[in-house]
């Protein structure tokens, strides 16, 4: 079978125990219960939930409870946003260590005792580690490599978030947010509209304060796109910052997990928890040094003073309130001392084939080395295309598999055509692309909308989705940052800042300034309009 170029790159576009949420069927209209329900922790960063209990005001299993609570009103209930796959069974007993930990002095790490959430290809015991498929329902690895090092700065694991299932790696025809495990996520501005994918869950999560911050993962804008029309903030780090071991992978050449998170300091907190070097995953030992590093120390709000700044435009802004949003964007940022100046990549999507070429073999070798090396009840690809067809009445019934199958067919990490691909792939996007503008323009970092507003759910006709800019970053294994920009017609829209390898601190601190910039112009998260009756999401 031959892919189209344009299903693969849209559907990698949108990529990468209490009981699983109950099916959404057809018929089903979202309740009238509002989504903006009086919440004490409501849009409370981390380090005031730090504040608040190390002066005894609150502790964790408080603060826990309150979080599984909304969960149950909003998520497994009300409006059924469908963010969380599974809840960790133990978040309440976990959560009394650690307060007897604070109680005794003994405090691991700024995170100690704040509850995050997972996306569901990310180990973490005692829950499964299923990519949202039925064909792993069962499957519960040990903590993935960042896992431990959450819990060793004092997270508490909540649960898991649902995503687009295999990452949106299954199909060209896929629904962004939908897994057979976990149904479909709802965007918490328009219950009708697409939550993004594959970080799906996560994304949504952080929207509705269902959780102080979340995990997601990205192979080519599934952290920064469901970020940006969600209304939070994601990061998707330097291919190599932050470890992959434990992660259900798509490509080693462009997979990374990052934070989730509703403000740039507690995505700051999250990453400098999570980053460190990982014998198991050679990729972070690409920059020693760079690996452990505090990005809370580059929260500058006076950061844009005499930054440079590259603006790509493009066809984004066509669409109906995106040129104006980033016009005012350029605005700010010129108050703030930066000079905006306007450019373009000269290798724009010309890595598109070969990037193509890259995830295909990657997927087939990567899923079939992490499959085993866990102890998976499935051992290859071949097995799982095998599983979803002899189980296609629940996997299969609203669109197939032909991405994977076209993976399955795929050679070697040894042949020539992979070995090229993999190397054209990356300097189109980043030596020649994001560096040599860089550095031809002195630039600091470069600016885009992240991706357009959400768009509605459609079963069965795959995703309308509006395009990114974020490819050229994940393509070359460079950060990026999208950050929210404004809203259009009741909808997100993100700005994304994009930098060359391992420039985190830089784009934290740009990104930082401009969000304390805008925050208190932005309208409030949720509108009254995610209320009205919509045509609930496909199971």
């Amino acid at each position: 079978m031959r892919l189209s170029l344009t299903s693969l790159l849209l559907a990698v576009a949108l990529c990468g125990c209490a009981p699983s949420p109950a099916p959404v069927q057809a018929s089903e209209a979202p309740a009238a219960v509002p989504i903006d329900i009086p919440f004490a922790y409501a849009e409370t960063d981390i380090a005031d939930l730090q504040a608040q209990m190390a002066a005894g005001a609150l502790d964790s299993v408080t603060l826990t409870g309150a979080y599984l609570d909304r969960i149950a009103r909003l998520d497994r209930a009300g409006p059924r946003l469908n963010a969380v796959i599974e809840l960790n069974p133990d978040a309440l007993k976990e959560a009394a260590a650690l307060d007897a930990e604070r109680r005794r002095g003994q405090l691991r790490g700024p995170l100690h005792g704040i509850p995050l959430l997972l996306k569901d290809n990310i180990g973490a015991r005692p829950m499964r580690n299923s990519a949202g498929s039925l064909a792993l329902a069962g499957f519960g690895p040990d903590d993935a490599f960042l896992v431990t090092r959450l819990r060793a700065a004092g997270a508490l694991i909540l649960g898991k978030t649902n995503l687009s299932e295999w990452a949106n790696f299954r199909s060209s025809q896929s629904i962004s947010g939908w897994s057979a495990r976990g149904g479909q996520t709802r965007n918490p501005y328009r219950l009708s509209h697409n939550p993004c994918g594959s970080s799906s869950g996560s994304a949504v999560a952080v929207s509705a304060n269902l959780a102080a911050a979340a995990v997601g993962t990205e192979t080519d804008g599934s952290i920064v796109c469901p970020a940006a029309v969600n209304g939070v903030v994601g990061l998707k780090p330097t291919v190599g910052l932050v470890s992959r071991e434990g992660i259900i992978p798509i490509s080693f050449s462009q997979d990374t997990a990052g934070p989730m998170a509703r403000s740039v300091a507690d995505a700051a907190a999250l990453l400098t928890a999570m980053a460190g070097r990982d014998d198991a995953d050679p990729a972070t030992a690409t920059m020693p040094g760079r690996a452990v590093y505090d990005y809370t120390s580059r929260l500058n709000p006076d950061g844009l003073r005499g930054a440079r700044i590259g603006v790509l435009h493009g066809p984004l802004e066509q669409q109906p309130g995106i040129a104006p949003a980033l016009r005012h964007a350029i605005a700010i940022l010129t108050e703030a001392g930066a000079v905006v100046v306007p450019v373009e990549l000269p290798t724009q999507g010309q890595w598109q084939d070969a990037e193509r070429i890259v995830l295909l073999h990657e997927f087939k070798a990567g899923l079939q080395r992490y499959l085993g090396t866990h102890n998976a009840p499935l051992r290859d690809l071949d097995q799982v295309i095998a599983w979803n067809r002899a189980h296609a009445g629940k996997e299969l019934a609203l669109f197939g598999q032909d991405l994977m199958e076209t993976a399955a067919a795929v050679g070697g990490l040894g042949t020539p055509e992979y070995i090229a691909a993999r190397s054209r792939a990356r300097r189109l996007a980043g030596p020649e692309g994001i560096d040599a503008v860089l550095r031809a323009q002195h630039l600091d970092a470069l600016i885009a909308p992240t991706t357009g507003v959400a768009w509605p759910i459609r079963a069965g006709a795959g995703d309308d989705f509006p395009g990114g800019s974020y490819s050229a970053a994940a393509v070359a294994g460079y950060p990026s940052l999208s950050v929210p920009m404004a809203h259009v017609n009741g909808l997100p829209l993100g700005l994304l800042f994009m930098g060359t390898a391992w420039s985190e601190p830089r784009l934290i601190e740009l990104g930082y300034a401009y969000e304390q910039r805008t925050r208190a112009r932005r309208p409030p998260r949720f509108r009254t309009d995610s209320l009205l009756p919509h045509p609930s999401p496909p199971r």
